[in-house]
């Protein structure tokens, strides 16, 4: 292996860029661990002897969390190095596995969305609201190639949400990284004597990601051409959002279409953004003045005038996977479940489950049906409902049930409305059930842009 160093000047700049970036992120001495996505590769372990650094200066315990693909026999060698170097540098460790069948195409799409997944959902049973990964500025370069090729991938950015919904609900990604290279990363770390995985798949040209890798390496293109024609994130001006509810999203018709894809992915409660046609085609009647509705990404689009109002679409329930067709989820006592990735429910007792209202409004008391007639009538179909077990009948809010919306706090996050580790939510902002169960919990003013989260294998 080719190993560099770096002169004790560069090292120490380096240092004090990655120290910088987390600062401007990260909160200070508490006890809420940070996650680290760790592969064992140079870049994550670059990123981990960094960030343990940075944390015994700031008072920030490191939790790393390493996926094992079960795609190469080596991988679980892999892990046991993961975690001896991650215990080395003081953080604590987590290993994940990738279980169950492999599907045959798709290989590196679905991997990509296990991991994501698994390391959402361990971050957030640790406590962590922020999770660290270690792209740097050749992969932005590389997705970069790859996209010109054809490929469908997101652009990353130095802070954004976590790609996978709902198990990333609530959870940031910090990729402080990304503007350093590759090679002075690896001759950081030979300089500090670390060792790091080399995986083979990396030069392996069946794989999109290598082909690019050494397409770069060989010259064709240069890395920080393609790098500069991607963003960190960060917000570009006014978007077209006016307010967003738990149950609608308002835009004005000079809505841009990155915001109206992330509204119409929130409101929908899926995690698939719009196509690039059928989003253009939207764009087009609503700047021609059209009045009209549509359907797209689960989310009824009406535009009358100027208004322009976005609402879940209740008959797309039945042929999504956010919520069983037609049935009812039922709630597990002490669990938190997520319905049609737009509520998050809590029972204290068994005996609850959540529908949605549409075709059972009627059965609703007085009381009830009076709070429901706040909410236009085309979002009150797709509204959830309690059912008690026993002929209870349907209630909007039973007894020790707590829900919690999600659209106003995943859309503020995908539009890039929190810049800081702070500005999250600092615990469950549940609604009481005994209070009236409809009110929009916040509004945003023309918020910045969002974009589709990317990632590679491990580095």
């Amino acid at each position: 292996m080719r190993r560099l160093t770096l002169r004790g000047g560069e090292e120490a700049g380096l240092q004090a860029r990655i120290f910088a970036r987390l600062d401007r992120r990260l909160s200070r001495n508490t006890d809420r661990p940070l996650a680290l996505a760790l592969s064992g590769g140079g870049d994550s372990v670059a990123l981990l002897r960094l960030a343990t650094d940075w944390g015994r200066l700031r008072g920030r315990r490191i939790v790393a969390l390493t996926v094992d693909h079960g795609l190469n026999p080596d991988s679980a060698v892999w892990s046991a190095f993961a975690e001896r170097t991650a215990r080395a540098a003081g953080a604590d460790w987590r290993g994940l596995a990738w279980a169950g069948d492999k599907p045959t195409t798709g290989l590196t799409a679905a991997a990509r969305a296990a991991r994501h997944g698994l390391i959402a959902e361990a971050a957030r049973a640790a406590g962590a609201r922020v999770v660290l990964f270690a792209h740097t500025a050749d992969d932005i370069a590389e997705a970069e190639l790859m996209r010109r090729e054809g490929a469908n991938l997101g652009r990353v950015r130095e802070w954004a949400p976590s790609p996978v919904w709902p198990q990333g609900r609530g959870l940031l990604l910090l990729r402080p990284l990304l503007g350093e290279g590759r090679e002075p990363l690896r001759a950081w770390l030979a300089g500090q004597g670390a060792d790091w995985i080399e995986d083979p798949a990396n030069a392996d040209p069946r794989f999109g990601r290598s082909r690019a890798r050494q397409a770069l390496a060989a010259g064709t293109l240069a890395p920080e051409t393609l790098a500069s024609t991607t963003g960190t994130g960060g917000r570009s001006g006014s978007e077209g959002l006016i307010a967003v509810g738990e149950a609608a999203v308002e835009a004005s018709r000079g809505v841009t279409a990155r915001t109206l894809a992330a509204a119409l992915v929130c409101i929908g409660g899926g995690d698939r953004p719009p196509r690039g046609g059928r989003l253009q085609g939207l764009l087009n009647r609503l700047r021609d003045g059209e009045d009209f509705t549509a359907t797209l990404c689960g989310a009824r689009i009406t535009a009358a005038g100027a208004a322009v109002t976005l609402v879940r679409e209740a008959g797309e329930l039945r042929r999504t996977g956010a919520a069983p067709p037609g049935a009812r989820l039922t709630l597990t006592p002490g669990v938190e479940t997520v319905w049609d990735g737009r509520f998050a429910f809590t029972a204290a007792e068994p005996g609850w489950s959540v529908t949605a209202g549409r075709g059972r409004i009627s059965q609703l008391s007085d009381a009830d049906r009076a709070a429901l007639a706040a909410l236009a009538p085309a979002a009150r179909g797709a509204w959830p409902v309690l059912v008690r077990d026993g002929g209870a009948g349907l209630v909007l809010a039973g007894p020790g049930v707590e829900r919690r919306g999600l659209v106003a706090e995943r859309l503020r996050l995908a539009l890039d409305e929190t810049t800081h580790e702070d500005d999250l939510i600092s615990a469950p902002q549940w609604r009481n059930a005994m209070e009236p169960p409809i009110f929009p919990d916040r509004h945003i003013q023309t918020a910045g842009p969002s974009g589709a989260a990317d990632d590679r294998g491990p580095q």
